[in-house]
């Protein structure tokens, strides 16, 4: 639980981040070289075929005239020949990089089954003021210093952190969109600087509804930057309400293709591990890391869209003042679906994976259920895009309130992570509409 320790110490500098950290990383220099500025016409970099002299562990290097390091953890088996996801992970003020790699870097090295290389960058003063871009500066040199011994996909770049981290990724995204392909900010706020903002990045916020350090109307300032930049249809996300223990994730709508905007509101504080069902955050139980996952893995090594963003501003127009429905979609008419599971990754004591839920019909079906049995020892630990009754033994999932409603030939996923061994696929799945 190394991410909670600092929570404390957090509050109690909030005030002195926020007055100090505000004004002064707007400006400095970003360098116009950064590292890969051609994202898009590469798809590997120069490490690739290079026989590594980088190993994982703690790294030193210079930049902006100071002394800096990071931790970087190398893929086991790592293929010189092999363009490689590349991850940076920012820790929270008052955290470290070593808090970031002991945790897994979010969670998500468990995850990523040896597919990745990851990044845990130390903050200057526990923390990232990006004082005249050198934060800014340190993301640029590590890059390079990667690229040029490793083999890096250079579509497939994310970043990621929590509280001051979340603003450092927010930061990234601002000024180095055609680098950054993703980012997911977790509980964060504008406190590292935005130098550009125009440019549209796949983005991901998550912030509990009533956080009392960054509250969750800057997180969403955050996010909305990104639905304007990418084009998408301006809206109200429905979030949970106090008491539930839920989490609401909405994938928003009119997103240029390749650039999407998600938005998970969590019944919580600020914490990067909140789980649905509890008040207690937990590292190992939370659903945040599966969903982070799935975000960034949804994008192909391929080179995004480079056509020039919309010249006109998306609608303004306010949302309807009536809230949308929190209980589950309408019921309908009895339908027919099937459900298909897929086993996506595993790892030493857990594993992910997915059902697919298919409308194969020549009818719309309007809200769908699955049910299957896990083996023995295995017990689900987050799951998304589907609301689940029993984590162990025989589970029900029912659709979320935005993906129940399948037209013909139509089919919509959910996924989970769990703990035991995954050798054996769940048993005795069924689908039923509504």
């Amino acid at each position: 639980m190394t991410r909670h320790r600092h929570v404390l110490s957090f509050i109690a500098g909030a005030a002195v981040l926020l007055a100090v950290t505000a004004g002064s990383a707007l400006g400095g220099d970003l360098r116009g070289a950064a590292v890969a500025a051609t994202n898009g016409t590469l798809a590997a970099t120069a490490g690739c075929g290079k026989a590594p002299t980088l190993t994982s562990g703690t790294r030193t290097i210079q930049s902006s005239g100071q002394s800096r390091t990071y931790i970087l953890r190398i893929p086991d088996g790592y293929d010189r020949n092999h363009p490689y996801r590349l991850i940076f992970g920012f820790h929270w003020l008052n955290g470290s990089a070593n808090n970031v790699a002991s945790a897994g870097y979010y969670g998500l090295a468990p995850l990523s089954n040896n597919s990745t290389i990851f990044v845990a960058p130390q903050g200057l003063n526990a923390g990232w003021a990006n004082t005249n871009g050198r934060d800014l500066t340190l993301f640029d040199d590590i890059s390079r210093q990667i690229e040029t011994d490793l083999c890096v996909d250079t579509t497939q770049r994310f970043a990621l952190g929590w509280s001051y981290g979340g603003a450092m990724s927010y930061a990234v995204a601002c000024a180095r969109p055609t680098v950054i392909r993703a980012v997911t900010v977790l509980s964060g706020a504008n406190l590292s600087g935005c130098n550009g903002g125009t440019q549209p990045v796949a983005y991901f916020g998550i912030h509990g509804i009533y956080d009392s350090v960054l509250n969750i109307s800057q997180g969403r300032s955050l996010r909305d930057t990104f639905v304007r930049n990418n084009g998408c249809t301006a809206q109200s996300p429905r979030e949970p309400s106090r008491g539930s223990l839920t989490h609401i994730t909405t994938t928003y709508a009119g997103c240029r293709a390749g650039y999407p905007v998600q938005w998970a509101a969590f019944d919580g504080d600020h914490t990067p591990s909140p789980v649905d069902g509890s008040s207690s955050p937990n590292d190992s139980r939370t659903w945040t890391s599966g969903e982070i996952w799935r975000f960034f893995s949804q994008f192909e090594s391929t080179t995004p869209p480079t056509t020039a963003p919309p010249t006109t501003t998306p609608p303004t127009t306010a949302p309807p003042t009536t809230a949308p429905p929190t209980t589950a979609p309408p019921t309908g008419e009895p339908g027919t679906c099937t459900a298909t599971y897929n086993a996506v990754n595993s790892w030493p004591g857990g594993f992910q994976g997915e059902v697919t839920v298919a409308n194969s019909t020549a009818a719309t079906i309007t809200g769908w259920t699955v049910r299957l049995t896990l083996a023995s020892g295995q017990t689900i630990s987050s799951l998304w895009s589907g609301t689940n009754t029993g984590t162990t033994g025989n589970v029900t999932v029912r659709n979320a309130a935005y993906n129940g409603t399948l037209g013909p030939n139509a089919s919509a996923t959910f996924g989970f992570t769990a703990t035991g061994n995954g050798a054996t696929p769940p048993s005795n799945i069924t689908c039923t509409s509504p």
